[in-house]
């Protein structure tokens, strides 16, 4: 649209399917290339991927010319679909449904690239569970406590966790 003006930075957070620890050091360069591939084909600039072997971030600069969830969706279908094609894992793969998305001015840019290239030594430090929490909560975001990614083994239906 003529005179649309933004400047709108997004890291998306979100996990694979139970959280299982699937996303090898072997492929895991190729799924950060394809997800980027994703990302600009939707008309974004992807500043930092990175992640863990249950987990992604993201970091892109976003264009109001789709909405997040239609991006993240595109995102998450067509990465597990060619993640099945190319046979990385035995059975299927898929991610776990939502996301964690949080929006950045242009001057903490350096902070988060830094932050999403170190996640392997930021997590020898901290669960992705913890990481998680931190980041609802810096961002003052309200959330359910059932619909949190959980570690493996919590049973979801009690709340006496």
């Amino acid at each position: 649209m003529a005179n649309t003006y933004t400047q709108i930075h997004i890291q998306a957070v979100f996990t694979v399917q139970n959280r299982e620890c699937v996303i090898l050091k072997n492929w895991e360069a190729e799924l950060h290339k394809y997800i980027t591939g994703i990302v600009q084909k939707n008309n974004h600039k992807l500043l930092a991927i990175n992640g863990m072997p249950d987990h992604i971030h993201i970091l892109f600069g976003f264009r109001p010319t789709q909405s997040l969830s239609d991006l993240m969706q595109d995102v998450k279908v067509c990465s597990s679909k060619w993640i099945n094609e190319m046979g990385f894992i035995r059975g299927k793969f898929s991610w776990q449904e939502g996301y964690g998305a949080f929006s950045y001015s242009k001057a903490d840019l350096p902070n988060v690239i830094l932050y999403i290239q170190k996640q392997k030594e930021h997590h020898k430090r901290k669960t992705f569970l913890e990481e998680y929490l931190v980041l609802l909560k810096e961002f003052d975001i309200e959330f359910d406590e059932r619909y949190v990614f959980k570690p493996l083994g919590i049973d979801y239906t009690n709340n006496n966790q």
